[in-house]
């Protein structure tokens, strides 16, 4: 049928784009030596500038998604986003590398708003199922970059694996852009004529602290990838291969942690969703004072549990929001959590460069592993939030293009 093979197509599109994302992770050293770096800082930063880039298109692309083509679009931005892998691929120094992240940013970051809203459009029957299998993609992405990157840069470095990614994700592109279906355009709900989000400043608050406190979770979620890295070279001197391993083992289990805690959650979505970043957050703590055997396993539980903190919350969200102003909301919030989250990428950098010869020590990272923890405590404050959020009732301040949506929205309220 056209419109599973458009599915498939947007979850290898959704592979495609967190693969680019975490593709440097294993390979900061490798960069810092080949450009002449001063500090492994500045490769970090290369993710954190790739990644601000990604979000801080994410709400334009919102607008974009619903007046153009979205089959066009989702093409466009993974062509973007794998040119610009292939110009750091080719980078010959490190202004030049920051200007190809920041381009495979800008492209990464026109997948989401229209992918959403393309599968939501085609399939508005079992959408959550139809969701869930794409986000699939996100999963293998992240599994399969960090693997095959160590792997291929220990054998041929680091320019090779980024290159390969790059030119078969263009060929990716034009299969998608051949293939796609285009789905059906939904007539202007009553709130985007209006131009009203929210009705009232106390929900603007309430939204803008949930947003914050969850960008909290994002904040330790990119260090754990960036400090772990290092963290696994430097203290536990792993090989390339070997680190490249241990970090897809954080999005392995993902794959079957998002559907079932997505599915756990519409029984009580708060407490599911505070289960989980409770066990996250233990784990993170431990990860430090724990033997080498242990780190890859420890990492495949961290990432069972915080990977599937993601589904659970976008739900809470859309399900305390009207239909008719889904598409923004979720745009500023994404883009609230990755301006913050992804400074993670820098900051564990300066921090192990300020580490010196004590980077060596797996104990000098007792301290960094014990705030992520505790930045992903702090982040269930956003639960308080969206429940009195809910409590507003905004399906009935503003009114939503669909019967359906307030029923919807009822039924949020008993899941909080």
């Amino acid at each position: 049928m056209p419109k599973g093979r458009t599915l498939f197509l947007c979850t290898v599109l959704h592979a495609f784009t967190h693969l680019y994302m975490v593709a440097l992770l294993p390979l900061y050293y490798l960069v810092q030596v080949d450009l002449g770096l001063a500090s492994v800082a500045q490769a970090t930063f290369l993710v954190t500038a790739m990644m601000l880039a990604y979000f801080l298109v994410s709400y334009p692309m919102g607008i974009l998604a619903d007046r153009l083509s979205r089959k066009r679009l989702l093409s466009a931005g993974l062509a973007l986003n794998a040119l610009g892998i292939i110009g750091l691929s080719c980078a010959p120094d490190y202004p030049v590398a920051l200007a190809c992240a920041v381009v495979a940013g800008l492209g990464g970051g026109c997948y989401h708003p229209p992918a959403t809203a393309l599968i939501v459009e085609l399939y508005p029957v079992n959408t959550g199922r139809a969701l869930g299998l794409s986000g699939i993609g996100a999963s293998v992405g992240f599994f399969l970059s960090p693997l095959y990157c160590g792997w291929r840069a220990a054998a041929a470095g680091w320019r090779a694996p980024l290159l390969e990614l790059g030119l078969l994700g263009l060929g990716v592109a034009a299969v998608f852009f051949w293939l796609a279906q285009e789905g059906p355009r939904a007539q202007p709900a009553a709130a985007e004529r209006s131009g009203a989000i929210f009705p009232s400043g106390t929900a603007w608050l309430l939204f803008l602290g949930a947003g914050l406190l969850f960008s909290l979770r994002d904040l330790a979620g990119c260090s754990m990838g960036s400090l772990g890295s290092l963290f696994l070279q430097r203290a536990h001197r792993l090989s390339l291969a070997q680190t490249g391993l241990s970090l897809s083992a954080i999005f392995l289990a993902s794959a079957v942690s998002n559907p079932l805690f997505g599915h756990l959650s519409d029984r009580g979505r708060s407490r599911w969703t505070a289960f989980i970043l409770v066990a996250a957050a233990a784990v993170m703590v431990a990860f430090p004072h724990l033997p080498r055997a242990g780190l890859a396993p420890a990492l495949m539980v961290y990432g069972f549990f915080f990977l599937a903190s993601y589904p659970t919350t976008e739900a809470a969200l859309m399900l305390t929001v009207p239909a008719a102003v889904r598409g923004r909301v979720f745009g500023m919030f994404i883009t609230m959590g990755g301006l913050v989250g992804n400074l993670g990428h820098w900051l564990a950098g300066a921090y192990v460069e300020r580490l010196g010869p004590a980077a060596a020590q797996p104990s000098s990272y007792d301290l960094a592993y014990g705030l992520l923890g505790a930045l992903v405590l702090v982040a269930l404050g956003a639960l308080p939030c969206l429940r009195a959020l809910r409590r507003l009732d905004l399906a009935a301040a503003i009114e939503p293009p669909l019967a359906s949506v307030t029923t919807a929205a009822q039924l949020g309220k008993g899941n909080a």
